[in-house]
């Protein structure tokens, strides 16, 4: 191990054992967001050092076992122990590197998803409905909580666009990986000659942003406009101007609002919406610059990009950054998605890894 790495180990070491004594000295009940902190940090550092603690026991078997291997009655015995914690110390090793790569920090951020429709009329809009379900059964599957932002519903029930937030341990860190192109094969219910058609969907993953610190939204720089809401809802819907749409006149974004009565909620969902896309449109370019030293582009948030094509004829689903093919379509569509969000994950840190090889 170098003695970089060694020392920043130590470091995190002696960092848990500050935490654990302010941990025990911190009153709940004083500041509550402090021993949030507190906790937080602990809880990143904790599997760390006990990672490190397995390492330096591997350490101390290749001492004990060279000590037996000077008697002779114990050679053998000596050698299989110092082959078997050899191999120990190669795994930690690796392990350690990639638990010390610089951490995103959005990661534990919850987030905002959108689902636009691409080509393919109709159908598209369906398969935005079919990708909507997949992603909602995962988070029943996370035990995250869901919420409809935004929806424009099509003519054959599926969406024009939908917008949802998910809340959690952790989405961010999971669901990253899920913006650009998405491409479906099947056919549609309302081809009548057996033909398999070919349509798209963009899906947009955007952490949710801290008002305060993150984006500075002046009032000067938006356009308010409210508007009867149309769509489910009754009578009631199309009484009030409860429809909220803001414009952000730098950028020329647009938020629309529509899913709750109240004009006030509305345009509070909205604002957070409209802060999350801002600090998603500043995250994006920080990531292309990146992107732009690097073969694989799995991080650079280009929404042009097409990441995966889900074939139901063959019943297998493909990402295509990383030439990973599986053939469990009806699962994965269910919300099964752990297998192909860890091999991302994975590559990701590999990446990572290699990059920070290039810069020694």
């Amino acid at each position: 191990m170098k003695a970089s790495m060694q020392a920043k180990l130590d470091q995190i070491t002696q960092r848990l054992v500050e935490l654990n004594k302010l941990l025990s000295q911190t009153d709940v009940t004083d500041n509550l967001d402090n021993y949030r902190k507190l906790t937080r940090e602990h809880a990143e550092l904790s599997p760390i050092v006990e990672q490190y603690q397995r390492y330096r026991q591997a350490q101390q078997d290749i001492d004990f076992a060279q000590d037996m291997a000077l008697d002779p009655e114990m050679r053998d015995f000596a050698e299989e122990e110092s082959i078997s914690a050899r191999a120990r110390i190669v795994t930690l090793q690796d392990e350690l590197q990639r638990m010390l790569l610089p951490r995103d920090p959005n990661d534990d951020r919850n987030i905002f998803l959108e689902i636009r429709i691409g080509t393919g009329g109709d159908e598209s809009a369906l398969f935005a409905s079919d990708l909507l379900r997949m992603y909602m059964r995962y988070a029943e599957r996370q035990h995250w909580q869901t919420e409809v932002i935004s929806a424009s519903e099509s003519d054959l029930g599926g969406y024009k666009e939908v917008i949802i937030r998910l809340i959690g341990q952790s989405v961010y860190s999971q669901l990253k990986f899920e913006s650009g192109g998405h491409r479906v094969q099947r056919i549609p219910t309302t081809e009548t000659q057996g033909r398999i058609h070919t349509s798209a969907c963009t899906v947009a993953v955007m952490p949710e942003a801290d008002d305060i610190a993150d984006v500075q939204i002046s009032p000067a720089d938006i356009r308010i406009d409210t508007f009867r809401a149309s769509g489910a809802g009754g009578q009631h819907i199309n009484k009030t101007d409860s429809a909220v749409r803001i414009t952000h006149l730098p950028t020329g974004i647009v938020v629309e609002c529509q899913e709750d009565r109240s004009q006030h909620r509305n345009k509070d969902k909205a604002i957070t919406v409209l802060a999350a896309r801002i600090k998603d449109t500043q995250l994006r370019i920080q990531q292309a610059k990146e992107a732009a030293t690097r073969k694989n582009l799995i991080g650079s948030g280009d929404r042009s990009q097409r990441i995966r094509t889900y074939n139901f004829p063959q019943g297998r689903i493909t990402d295509h950054r990383i030439n990973l093919t599986l053939y469990k379509l009806e699962y994965i569509m269910d919300g099964d998605l752990e297998e192909m969000i860890k091999a991302l994950v994975t590559e990701h840190q590999a990446e990572q890894l290699a990059s920070l090889y290039e810069r020694v």
